[in-house]
């Protein structure tokens, strides 16, 4: 008696699902290294330095370069295609990150030199993080999923690699110290890269074809690409408008997770435990939040379920560390602010693919990133100082009521009602631009 092969439709699905399978697992891996050195590299620069303005200083080093690089490099991403990017760029981030804690060893590292390699981390992280992010709906197409569960997939990644990320680095700082930490970051760069270059299928992630130009006319070069970027954003009132929030809420959570966290694990004497196990609680909840945004998220009225995300993910997560309650508190807090988060990636990721012609994907989301991104690197400068100037309880109050506040007066302006009016139905919808045959080969019966 033989088994009976595999039908066809079942290789087939198999194979289909391949290409989003591989880049959220690679988005997995990086981002895991990523979290780690959340905890790590702040809590090595505060106990080796002693100082949260200098925390604050390797917080805007890094985060700096990482967005202007995340902004200028969309038109590169486009052109060269998303794959190439993300592997070589990982493998950058990965040497960038082991060369910390080797020279910190090897007594070489000097605080001046320490900036400049977290510099070098962002920039590299930049256009990495961008190119995985563009080969999202590209994977998404290619597997006929619908473009709200591929970014809730996604979303469900990134939280989950959070929670993995916090935990571990928070162990690994508590047990073995930061440089161990750091050590594993880099080797998560490096993993990513491998999955990248290795996993996809060949024909994934190439650079996008470009809408016929007029005769005569050569090629767009880089600064056309980059301007067609900011034209259309800029032509795009909901896109422009959520960006500009989400930068004000990205500003308040760089110093919440670079220095206000670390500051008050050291000062309540809960340690670099406590940091990973609310992070862990939060990117737990924020799984179950993905998950669920995934399943559902496409069937619900997208304004009330991003504003009320925001609602639960803000301001609590402030409030409850200025009150000094205890660490069982805390953690339900953060639970909760979880579960809202994870319901906030799916929907607007889906909006800004749903708004994009694909063959912009790169320039448009890497300029929309990077303003929304622009408050980070300030975040934790500004918070350093800010605790140095008045204490920890004055500066946890007023981030929380500005969190609160950004999110609600956002609520109502008049560009988030179209959010529920550019839904996407079943399989990735692509721009109008993209929907008309470029030529009659294209053509089918």
């Amino acid at each position: 008696m033989t088994e009976e092969a595999p039908g066809v439709d079942d290789i087939s699905s198999r194979r289909s699902l391949r290409p989003l399978g591989g880049v959220l697992t690679a988005m997995a891996v990086s981002l895991t290294g990523t979290r780690i050195s959340v905890v790590a590299l702040p809590w090595f620069v505060l106990v080796t330095t002693g100082s949260a303005t200098q925390t604050g200083l390797v917080a805007f080093c890094e985060m700096t370069p990482y967005v202007v690089a995340k902004a200028f490099t969309g038109p590169l991403v486009d052109r060269i295609g998303p794959r190439a990017v993300s592997w070589t760029t990982d493998l950058a981030s990965a040497a960038a990150a082991a060369a910390v804690p080797l020279l910190h060893v090897l007594d070489l590292l000097s605080f001046p030199f320490l900036l400049v390699l977290v510099a070098l981390i962002g920039v590299a992280r930049g256009p990495g993080d961008l190119a995985k992010e563009v080969m999202v709906p590209e994977a998404a197409e290619r597997g006929r999923v619908p473009l709200e569960r591929a970014t809730g997939l996604s979303g469900v990644t990134e939280r989950l690699a959070s929670t993995v990320g916090l935990a571990v680095g928070g162990s690994l700082v508590a047990l073995l110290g930061p440089l161990t930490a750091l050590t594993a970051n880099a080797g998560c760069f490096a993993l990513g890269s491998v999955i990248i270059k290795l996993a996809l299928p060949r024909g994934m992630g190439h650079a996008a074809e470009e809408a016929p130009s007029p005769a005569g006319e050569t090629e767009p070069g880089y600064w056309r690409r980059f301007g067609e970027g900011f034209t259309f954003l800029c032509g795009e009132p909901l896109l422009f408008t959520v960006i500009v929030t989400v930068g004000i809420i990205n500003l308040l959570d760089a110093a919440f997770t670079a220095v206000l966290v670390p500051v008050w694990a050291r000062e309540s004497g809960n340690g670099p435990a406590a940091i990973g196990l609310m992070g862990s609680m939060m990117g737990a909840a924020a799984v179950g939040g993905s998950l669920i945004a995934a399943v559902v998220a496409h069937r619900l009225r997208r304004r009330v379920v991003v504003l009320t995300g925001f609602l639960l993910a803000g301001a609590p997560r402030f409030l409850i560390l200025a009150v000094d309650a205890p660490l069982g508190v805390v953690l339900a807090v953060f639970a909760v602010s979880g579960f809202g988060a994870g319901f906030v990636n799916p929907v607007l990721g889906a909006v800004l693919v749903e708004r994009v012609p694909r063959r912009m994907l790169g320039r448009v989301n890497g300029l929309g990133d990077s303003l929304a991104w622009s408050g980070i690197p300030l975040g934790g400068l500004i918070a350093g100082a800010a605790v140095t100037a008045v204490g920890l309880v004055p500066v946890l109050l007023a981030c929380g009521v500005a969190y609160f506040l950004t999110t609600n007066l956002a609520g109502l302006r008049p560009e988030w009602r179209e959010m529920d009016r550019t839904r996407g139905r079943g399989v990735l919808k692509r721009h109008p631009e993209e929907n008309a045959p470029r030529n009659s080969a294209d053509v089918t019966t």
